[in-house]
């Protein structure tokens, strides 16, 4: 296998060492030691040396991680899983060894424009037809319009609310966000990339509803050589230069909620205060263990699409760290988290999106 020698020196690192696996989603979820980012270190170094075939065995596991990150902040030696697990995709999709699950999601982004092969909702096709054109657009991304169409339009409602000038595409292409995910840096995500870039030129400022739209346009885009030539704001960011603007009144209620800081921001984008500015205007914020930089992924909605009961115990797990604390409302800023916390959303707890927050309090 032709790994890259940078990522050889990773894995060759890795495997041997346990101090990251008490705090990885997935491994904790399932229990298995074949989780950890040591296990997947131990095979990949062994497929590298042409010890053993790059099995189906092996390529599965390469996809029961999250690419969350968290091994990464935690590893005080600077080693990188994520980086070699990316590489591991790409080089299954170079040679033509990807899952049948995986292929399956590839081939609906061909045909539908999405990795879940799902239709757009009608109702927010026609919220887009109610704004008219502007040099500011809210990009709604992949999981909102194909799975929480309700809560892109709750986004909408409150920047309607805030008088903010703003558009919405009623066709928005895809950002390359989840075929970065599945298959990392090849030719056919610079190309999904490229054509996103296209639509997306005529624009001055991008409000990024999806971390995981953000994180692409700011960091993988600049890294393909391909330029948005927009201002790329997170929608939380944006919510509370709103708040503090004057531009939405909000009334503080004085009631306890607690932020699910998504990793895309506060690891990525090293973003942490902006959910926080906006708690603090609608009440007070009560932290969980494992916030800020150290949160925990609470659910990815690729995954859940193979494996749905990994991801509802990721969710379940993450609801334990908030009842642990006392935390009895929390707020999310990343839709695929929100989607699997509802579903998984325990008796007398309450979740709540950026936007159904600060609409509370208007």
């Amino acid at each position: 296998m032709n790994f890259t020698q940078k990522s050889k020196d990773h894995m060759d690192a890795c495997r041997f060492c346990w101090m990251c696996r008490h705090i990885c989603p997935v491994g904790n979820a399932t229990g298995q030691e074949r989780n950890t980012a040591r296990a997947r270190a131990l095979g990949l170094s062994m497929v590298a040396r042409d010890a053993i075939e790059y099995s189906d065995d092996i390529i599965n596991n390469v996809y029961e991680c999250a690419l969350c990150g968290a091994c990464v902040e935690d590893c005080v030696t600077g080693w990188d899983p994520v980086m070699f697990t990316k590489e591991a995709r790409q080089l299954a999709a170079l040679e033509g060894k990807l899952p049948e699950y995986i292929l399956k999601m590839l081939e609906n982004l061909d045909a539908k424009g999405n990795v879940y092969g799902l239709d757009k909702d009608e109702a927010l096709t026609n919220a887009a037809k109610e704004l008219v054109d502007s040099k500011s657009l809210l990009f709604i991304g992949e999981d909102a319009t194909f799975k929480a169409p309700d809560k892109a339009a709750k986004a909408i409602e409150l920047l309607k609310k805030a008088g903010v000038d703003f558009t919405v595409l009623a066709n928005e292409p895809n950002s390359g966000a989840s075929i970065n995910f599945l298959i990392s840096a090849v030719a056919e995500t610079k190309a999904v990339m490229e054509n996103a870039a296209k639509v997306l030129s005529n624009y001055d400022k991008i409000i990024c509803y999806d971390p995981a739209d953000a994180k692409l346009f700011k960091r993988e885009y600049k890294e393909w050589g391909i330029e948005l030539g927009a201002e790329i704001v997170t929608f939380t960011e944006y919510v509370a230069s709103l708040i503090r603007d004057g531009k939405l009144s909000v009334k503080n209620f004085g009631a306890d909620l607690t932020p699910q800081d998504s990793y895309l921001l506060a690891r990525e984008l090293e973003e942490t205060a902006p959910i926080r500015e906006i708690i603090s205007a609608c009440g007070n914020v009560k932290e969980m263990l494992l916030c800020g930089k150290a949160t925990v992924l609470a659910g990815n909605l690729i995954m859940n699409e193979y494996m749905p009961e990994i991801m509802k115990n990721v969710a379940s797990r993450r609801w334990l760290n908030a009842e642990n604390m006392n935390c009895k409302t929390v707020v999310t800023e990343c839709t695929a988290e929100y989607v699997l916390m509802n579903m998984t959303k325990p008796e007398g707890m309450e979740l709540l999106t950026v936007e159904e927050a600060v609409l509370k309090c208007l």
